[in-house]
């Protein structure tokens, strides 16, 4: 019997956020696997490093996470082929992943490449959106709101359009983006709405006015929240 392969949302920095199933799942792992730089400490691994089993095998995938060239199919083909070893070996394995699996984690280009061959469960976790309101005190959105994720590295033609069209917007991977996102709210006069976490429920987590961010350090694990009426739960 083969083994099954777990996807495991870790949530958004802080350890006790994960899910009391993904910490169940984990606990019992044999083989633990988990995104990492070309060099350095796995973020992944960093969030649960307390509930990794001692004995447990464990696979660092490592490559440059947030680079153009991301993902890189090559690393991602390798990482299948000695995950897949385990498996028919009968040993499931639970791969880490940052946030939510299935809201742009990575677990989800293993999954393309494992689920027509093996047994494969998805664990969903707290992701960076909800940990971000939550951390500002903003909510997200209410009765029929339409909610707008936006990654920043899109044009600002593209942002602009998104932003007017709806009412509530997450704009997440804002890291390098800063400067010419913080001038397209500027220019769309939204900036008194806009409010801006990094490192959301990690020790490293600040909030700030946009005007004090120092757009030369801003974190690749920063956002911005904008709400049309300013506060989700204004009439």
């Amino acid at each position: 019997m083969t083994g099954t392969l777990y996807g495991l949302g870790v949530g958004p920095g802080d350890p006790e956020l994960i899910t009391v199933k993904a910490l169940r799942l984990l606990e019992a792992a044999t083989v633990v696997a988990y995104p990492a730089p070309e060099a350095g400490e796995s973020l992944a691994r960093s969030i649960v490093a307390d509930y990794i089993p001692g004995d447990a095998e464990e696979i660092a995938i490592r490559m440059p996470l947030h680079s153009d060239r991301f993902p890189l199919d090559e690393i991602y083909d390798t990482a299948a082929e000695d995950i897949a070893g385990h498996l028919r070996a009968g040993r499931d394995v639970a791969v880490l992943c940052e946030g939510d699996p299935f809201f742009y984690g990575s677990f989800m280009y293993l999954f393309g490449r494992m689920a027509e061959d093996f047994r494969v469960e998805v664990v969903p976790g707290v992701s960076s959106p909800m940990a971000c309101a939550a951390v500002l005190g903003a909510p997200l959105a209410a009765k029929n709101d339409v909610l707008t994720v936006i990654p920043a590295p899109l044009p600002s033609d593209d942002i602009r359009r998104r932003l007017e069209a709806s009412d509530a917007s997450a704009i997440i991977k804002v890291g390098r983006h800063f400067p010419r996102i913080r001038d397209l709210l500027d220019d769309m006069q939204v900036s008194d709405r806009a409010r801006y976490v990094e490192h959301a429920t990690m020790a490293s987590q600040r909030i700030l006015p946009l005007s004090a961010v120092d757009s030369d350090s801003t974190p690749y694990f920063s956002m911005i929240l904008l709400h049309a009426r300013g506060e989700a739960w204004r009439q």
